[in-house]
């Protein structure tokens, strides 16, 4: 799936990036399939692994509901970071402080919490604000482009019923699990 929208990305790309006006510019399809994919793109553009999960945690989890994205990506936050910032992730809360999150990884979650519930409410602010904390052009786009297609994985599993696995919800801290109070429960 993710070769065929790398695929479809890198044939709509020109129509999209530069037949209109975008907030963020001079990203190639190259560098959005990459990251799609997980890998470093030509030029160094890549997302740290603590960047994407954030990106998918917010994204996926909290603002979409998805109990499956949620057990296993607020799972590998907690252990990236601790299970009480994940929880917080999870509950879009963390802006407040008291994470472990740096400024960089609350705009990059910000900013994935805002595509999922609504990418037509993006503003330029939103992207300067991604620009300030140190993400070019090409990382704007390849971050977008990743954060969608996460979303559409997420789709996927929540049309078709994914269940949260006995086994995934049992590896979740209890902090991770006492967060999640949406979507489809585990299955026993």
């Amino acid at each position: 799936m993710v070769s065929a929208l790398a695929g479809a990305l890198r044939d709509s790309y020109c129509s999209f990036a530069w037949g209109g006006r975008l907030r963020a510019r001079r990203a190639d399809p190259d560098t959005a399939a990459a990251v799609l994919r997980g890998e470093e793109a030509a030029g160094g553009t890549a997302l740290d692994v603590s960047e994407r999960t954030i990106a998918v945690v917010s994204a996926l989890a909290g603002a979409l509901r998805d109990s499956y994205c949620s057990f296993a990506w607020g799972g590998r936050l907690a252990r990236a970071t601790d299970p009480d910032t994940a929880a917080a992730v999870l509950r879009g809360e963390e802006a407040a402080g008291g994470t472990a999150l740096d400024v960089s990884e609350r705009t990059i979650a910000a900013w994935a919490r805002r595509l999922a519930r609504d990418p037509n409410s993006t503003t330029a602010a939103d992207v300067a604000a991604l620009r300030d904390v140190g993400l070019d052009d090409r990382t704007i786009v390849a971050l977008t482009a990743y954060i969608a297609a996460r979303i559409a994985f997420s789709t996927v599993n929540d049309a078709l019923g994914a269940l949260p696995d006995a086994e995934l919800h049992a590896s979740a801290p209890d902090a991770v699990r006492d967060a999640i109070s949406w979507g489809r429960a585990p299955a026993r």
